[in-house]
């Protein structure tokens, strides 16, 4: 070595081949070599440690004293200072002679040795920041280079081994770092996935085989240590080495073990076989999700949602089949359910403010709100929340099978059994629960199982005698009509809520699976003398209301003109003229209007209750609506009756048989139970579907014998003059409604 850097001494002529013209050039080869003699002097400081005489244990016996009383610390510092340096005074990619020198010479693998034996004392804390500095503030890539990836590896068993350690701090930022960078080069993440063929033969494992072996990416490798970009670990000719093979030369104080001796004390649940392939990354990290410092168990989640959003399917597949992340959610999301109180007030669970699964820090003193409970609820989800947040950026196939634990181990598995009991307050709890979750979900796929969980996959129209198909289901519609009023607004709260989400199979299931074949209709072909009342915006064989016993008694000043609801919509255009050959909306507008009769409205003199404010309202929650269902490629009109299986028999469904039928009873319920299932009415007539139009907002629809519709239903008892309230300002959202569908129909 001096030899060499004598050779390159400024002033001095250059020997031999090794000629440079430049005199720059040559003081800044100096620099480097000189720089390198630095980085040699402590390496030589660190391989005398090794050199020491060791007691049994594999101990120093000089070793007492701590690392921050050697130079160790600084030398490495200084290290990182000629690196660093050393990289920014050449281009990007070029690598210097003191990074070469790291890489071909093994070093890392030096340092871990060391790390691992925490010789001296404090020697890991001093490796994990060298590795942390050392990934973060290089820019070239060093994680392709065997003799970088091999050790990061093995420093990754470390980390997590023991919580609560002096080390936790240094072993998270490593591991975040070591994801970082996984982040930015996803294709890497293949040289993390390892087998466990060594673990197995170390163990004597009596099935261990040839066939548990998954060839390794480091036989890919260069003269120079550099790996060559790694293909998919199933199908490449080699994954990694064995540790028998990876290991450095033998040496006689070589500090180093087999895979047995360095494997993560796996999570007690995690009792299910797993295939021959680890990820130890992962493993740690999910360790350190259960250190009882909070910040430390936040950056852990932190790294675990980098790693699940990797696009890489081989790291997926091993993500959700080779560690226990799925059992991690799902029985911390249990536990913490269970901690719950058996009886939480129903408003505390809707109104606890907004979870962020990052900033759950909560303190009962200083909450001049609190209530018994609320600590494990803030806790139970915020949890949620994280497993949701996860599931919403991990890679499609890891998304599909974390969702898939979480309906069968959370939903199913604890969440079923509290909804189905007997109890009041035990079912008023859990559904509100449910409730709270529902409108907290933001992935579609969690979104979906909890779909599943809640209605079932059926798409086929329901029947009188199935309606108990899926046990669930059909608890929580029958809890709409509960004896309990606190249970049924709750149920249809959660309902109306469930109806916001961006899931075509809840209206389908619910409502639309009923009415594809809309044999609520009676078909009457229209003859030619029907053509001029059809033409003028009456269906054939329809009665008009105006005639109608009914509405005989009713002043003209209910109802509004043609002129006043052609003054509010939109100008006709030639391509879509108003008359379609629909019903005429004025006509829909004033049916529903006219329902209530003068003497019996309540807000006819009350400033903001009247049909203009339902307009408004409705105009911006249809256009919410079209843009939910718009991905739905809904058709924009009608099945044709030709083609509609009249002859089945008709059932609207077990959701609107329990909806009607509380109608029905409208004025013998109290207000808070009307206002929520007329909310739910409302929602289900939003939708810009042709066939709910047609059977909730069409009063001059055929209905076939025996069937009903929302205004035959409302129609029945409109003649009873107390408790008319919700249902007047239930025809007055029902004609805006129907109104504001028209004309956006009608709209080029």
């Amino acid at each position: 070595f001096h030899l060499q850097l004598n050779r390159f001494t400024p002033g001095r002529k250059p020997l031999g081949v090794l000629y440079f013209a430049e005199v720059n050039v040559m003081t800044n080869v100096y620099n480097l070599l000189k720089s390198l003699e630095i980085v040699l002097t402590g390496f030589r400081t660190l391989r005398s440690l090794q050199e020491t005489p060791r007691n049994q244990n594999g101990t120093s016996r000089n070793d007492k004293a701590p690392v921050t009383d050697t130079n160790i610390p600084s030398h490495l510092e200084q290290m990182l200072v000629i690196l660093i340096q050393e990289e920014s005074e050449r281009e990007f990619g070029e690598t210097g002679p003191c990074m070469e020198y790291l890489l071909h010479h093994k070093i890392l693998e030096t340092l871990y040795t060391l790390g691992k034996a925490d010789c001296p004392p404090g020697m890991k804390q001093q490796v994990l920041v060298f590795y942390t500095k050392l990934l973060g503030k290089v820019r070239q890539p060093l994680l392709p280079h065997i003799n970088v990836h091999r050790p990061v590896q093995k420093l990754i068993r470390l980390c997590g081994e023991v919580l609560a350690t002096p080390t936790e701090n240094e072993e998270i930022q490593f591991l975040c770092i070591v994801c970082a960078k996984l982040k930015q080069d996803p294709y890497l993440v293949n040289f993390f996935l390892e087998n466990k063929f060594k673990s197995l033969a170390s163990k004597g494992a009596p099935n261990a085989t040839s066939e548990d072996v998954l060839k390794g990416q480091d036989s890919l490798s260069t003269d120079t240590g550099q790996s060559c970009r790694p293909e998919e670990p199933s199908g490449a000719s080699g994954m990694e080495h064995t540790e028998l093979e990876d290991a450095p030369p033998p040496q006689p104080d070589d500090l180093s073990t087999g895979l047995d001796n360095l494997s993560i004390t796996a999570l007690p649940e995690a009792t299910v076989v797993r295939p021959n392939q680890d990820y130890n990354l992962v493993n740690s990290l999910l360790n350190l999700t259960r250190s009882p410092d909070g910040r430390i168990a936040v950056k852990a989640c932190e790294g675990l949602m980098l790693l699940v959003s990797l696009p890489e399917p081989a790291a997926a597949k091993c993500l959700t089949q080779s560690t226990c992340l799925c059992e991690l959610l799902t029985d911390r999301l249990a536990s913490l359910y269970k901690a719950l109180p058996q009886s939480v007030d129903p408003l505390d669970i809707e109104t606890v403010e907004a979870i962020n699964w990052g900033l759950d820090s909560y303190s009962h003193k200083e909450d001049a709100s609190a209530f018994p409970g609320k600590r494990a609820l803030i806790s139970f989800l915020s949890w949620f929340d994280y497993c949701d947040q996860l599931i919403k950026e991990a890679q499609k196939t890891a998304a599909v099978a974390l969702a898939k634990a979480v309906h069968e181990r959370f939903f199913i598995g604890v969440m079923e059994p509290q909804l189905m009991q007997t109890s009041e307050m035990g079912i008023l709890t859990s559904t509100a629960l449910l409730h709270r979750i529902v409108r907290q979900v933001t992935s579609d796929i969690l979104l979906q199982e909890m779909v599943f969980f809640i209605l079932g996959e059926q798409r086929e129209p329901e029947t009188l005698a199935e309606i108990s198909r899926h046990p669930l289901r059909h608890r929580l519609i029958e809890h709409c009509d509960h004896i309990s009023d606190e249970i049924s607004i709750m149920t249809l709260r959660m309902f109306e809520h469930l109806l916001q989400k961006p899931n075509e199979h809840i209206l389908y299931n619910l409502v639309l699976r009923n009415l594809e074949e809309r044999n609520y209709t009676e078909y009457k072909p229209v003859c030619p003398e029907d053509k001029d009342v059809v033409e003028n915006g009456l269906i054939a064989g329809a009665v008009d209301l105006e005639e109608d016993p009914l509405f005989t008694d009713i002043s003209p000043d209910n109802t509004l003109s043609n002129q006043e609801w052609l003054s509010s919509s939109p100008p006709a255009s030639p391509d879509h003229p108003k008359n379609d050959g629909k019903t005429e909306v004025h006509k829909i507008v004033n049916s529903f209007l006219c329902l209530v009769p003068d003497e019996a409205k309540s807000s006819y003199h009350v400033e903001g209750t009247g049909y203009d404010t339902y307009l408004r309202d409705a105009h911006r929650q249809f256009r919410d609506y079209c843009a939910i269902c718009l991905r739905w490629e809904w058709p924009g009109s009608p099945k044709a009756l030709e083609k509609c299986n009249l002859e089945a028999a008709f059932f609207e469904g077990h959701f609107l048989k329990v909806l009607f039928d509380r109608m029905g009873r409208i004025l013998d319920q109290p207000y808070d139970v009307n206002l929520q299932v007329t909310s739910v009415l409302s929602r289900l007539s939003l939708f810009p579907h042709p066939h709910i139009h047609e059977y909730l907002l069409d009063p001059y629809v055929n209905l076939a014998s025996g069937c009903r519709s929302l205004f035959s239903v409302i129609v029945r008892h409109i003649t009873l003059l107390e408790g008319v309230i919700v249902l007047e300002e239930f025809c007055k959202e029902l004609a805006a409604i129907a109104f504001v569908k028209y004309h956006a129909a009608s709209t080029p």
